[in-house]
C-alpha cells in the first residue's frame, strides 16, 4: 500500500477476492469508486480504514464500504439466487420433474397399506359381515373399538347393532383385522382421513360401511 502526493492511498487488492479480477462484480464496483471519487484510482484512508498490505499467505482486511457494496451488488445482481439455482439444476434436471396432478390422478400406494377401516357387507345378502363376537375390540391394543350387539330371541345368535372406531386413536397396526374370524374388518388402502374436528375421526357403522363422506364446498 501506497500513498499518492495528495495523502490518498492505494488499493493493491481486489475488492471481492473471491471473484476473478476481470469478474463483473470487480467491474461494477471499480467502476462505481472510480466515478465516486473523480475517476481516480487512489482511495481517501477514511474508506480503507484498517486496511493493510501483506504477503500472498495474508488477505488484507476489507473496508466497511466496500463489504456494503459488496452486499448491494449481490442483491442487485441477484448473485446468491444465481448460485442456489445452479445448484439445484446441477443436482435435478427439469425435464424430468413430474408434477403430481392431485387429487385428479390418484397416487398409487403400497400393496400393504393400512388405511381407512371398513366394515364388509356380504354381497348376497346385503347384511354386514359382522357376527359381533367383539374379538376385534379384544386384540385392539389401544382399546378404541366399542362393538353393541343384542341376541335374536329366534335364532338365539348375536346381532350387531352399534360399532365405533376412534381413528384418532388408531395406529394402523392391522391387530383387528387379524383378529376377525369373518373377515368383517378390514383396513382398506384408503389415506385420506383428514377431519376438521375430533368428532369427525369417530367413525359409526353407517360411515364404516359407506366409506367416508368428503365434504362439499361452493366456490
Amino acid at each position: 500500500m501506497s500513498l499518492n502526493p495528495i495523502g490518498f492511498q492505494e488499493l493493491p487488492f481486489n475488492v471481492f477476492p473471491s471473484l476473478p479480477p476481470g469478474g463483473l462484480a470487480n467491474i461494477v464496483s471499480r467502476v462505481f469508486l472510480e466515478s465516486f471519487l473523480g475517476g481516480t484510482r487512489t482511495y481517501p484512508p477514511f474508506l480503507i480504514a484498517g486496511c493493510r498490505c501483506g504477503h500472498a499467505a495474508e488477505r488484507p482486511t476489507r473496508p466497511w464500504c466496500l463489504t456494503m457494496m459488496k452486499k448491494w451488488i449481490h442483491k442487485l445482481l441477484l448473485l446468491d439466487l444465481l448460485a442456489g439455482m445452479r445448484v439445484t439444476f446441477r443436482q435435478q434436471k427439469p425435464s424430468n420433474v413430474a408434477t403430481e396432478q392431485y387429487p385428479e390422478e390418484r397416487p398409487e400406494v403400497a400393496e400393504r397399506y393400512r388405511g381407512a377401516p371398513r366394515l364388509n357387507i356380504n354381497p348376497d345378502t346385503g347384511d354386514t359381515m359382522c357376527i359381533a363376537c367383539d374379538l376385534c375390540a379384544i386384540a385392539c391394543p389401544e382399546k378404541l373399538i366399542l362393538v353393541g350387539s343384542e341376541r335374536d330371541p329366534q335364532t338365539k345368535h348375536k346381532v350387531l347393532t352399534t360399532f365405533t372406531y376412534d381413528l384418532s386413536r388408531c395406529m394402523f397396526c392391522g391387530l383387528c383385522e387379524d383378529a376377525c374370524p369373518t373377515d368383517a374388518l378390514e383396513l382398506t388402502q384408503d389415506f385420506e382421513l383428514a377431519s376438521y374436528s375430533r368428532e369427525g375421526l369417530i367413525w359409526d357403522r353407517q360411515m364404516l360401511e359407506e366409506g367416508p363422506r368428503p365434504s362439499a364446498y361452493e366456490h
